[in-house]
């Protein structure tokens, strides 16, 4: 597969999407960032490396950093995880209080803001050092040891968490936070701040298309946990917009409101793309149809 030419192709297809959408300005850090950039990387099983556009440029990744969160609270709670977050698509928007609140403080999945608040909660409890521990098993994924937080993005987020800070005292009161909730939420937008590149991204993604086990460091998951955290990628990882990625793509991934998509063929390639121009339902315009383009040009997709 020439996937080089295939990333060209795509590139000067996705052209007409340039001007369509916007960046995420409710975060005011976010709002900044020139939303005229595009950058793709591909990582495959054998080794090989394939980038177009702005694929070294590193941006903040925002929710994706949850399937990172979800490894570690895998590895470290197994199946008991599930009793304080569910597995099922939430059908709202990634920040509704409304059915947070009628299902008692059990967030629908954990890519939701709620779910992954409840997994910072779960690190909180596991890491003596948390903000090291996590940044430590990030870069040991994409094998690069300058990837860091942005605390600016973070400080920025939290000055207008308002609809966070509601679904952190509303976990709360449900008992399904144990953590102080200040220190939950500080956790919670660091881990989202940090900055990677299409190519590190990409990096890190591979380890979860192998289908195999994998070890880094005292995080250990097995295949079977690997597979099932796919699942949940493809059904939750692109908030209430999953079933059409489904539909147009077929890959698992997660995305991000930093313009960022990470996306795997299981024990094919991963890959990412970033571009921070938004639709109405907080995904890539560019970047979804960038790897729509991908799985029709390559004709293979997951189903």
């Amino acid at each position: 597969m020439d996937y080089q030419q295939i990333l060209e192709n795509i590139y000067l297809k996705i052209q007409p999407y340039a001007q369509v959408g916007k960046q995420a300005d409710y975060i005011p850090a976010l709002a900044n960032v020139d939303p005229d950039q595009f950058g793709m990387c591909i990582n495959t099983v054998q080794g090989e490396v394939f980038m177009q556009g702005n694929a070294t440029t590193r941006f903040s990744i925002q929710s994706i950093s949850k399937v990172f969160l979800l490894a570690m609270c895998l590895s470290f709670e197994g199946e008991e995880l599930w009793r304080r977050v569910g597995k099922e698509p939430s059908g709202t928007a990634f920040n509704s209080l409304v059915q947070l609140e009628v299902e008692k403080g059990i967030p629908r999945n954990p890519f939701i803001n709620a779910g992954a608040i409840v997994l910072a909660d779960v690190l909180l409890k596991h890491l003596k050092h948390p903000k090291e521990d996590f940044l430590r098993f990030v870069r040991n994924l994409c094998g690069n040891d300058s990837i860091s937080y942005n605390e600016e993005v973070a400080r920025s987020e939290r000055e207008k968490s308002y609809l966070n800070a509601a679904i952190a005292n509303l976990l709360k009161y449900h008992h399904n936070i144990e953590g102080e909730i200040e220190e939950v939420l500080h956790f919670y937008f660091l881990q989202c701040s940090i900055e990677m590149s299409c190519h590190d991204l990409s990096n890190a993604f591979l380890a979860f298309a192998h289908y195999s086990p994998f070890e880094y460091g005292e995080i250990k998951l097995t295949s079977s946990q690997v597979k099932r955290m796919n699942a949940i990628m493809q059904t939750c990882g692109f908030y209430d917009e999953a079933g059409e990625f489904s539909y147009l793509v077929g890959l698992p991934g997660k995305s991000g409101v930093g313009g960022g998509i990470a996306a795997i063929y299981p024990q094919r390639y991963s890959v990412a793309v970033w571009s921070p121009r938004l639709n109405q339902k907080g995904n890539s315009v560019m970047g979804i149809k960038a790897l729509e383009l991908l799985t029709t040009e390559t004709e293979d997709s997951i189903f």
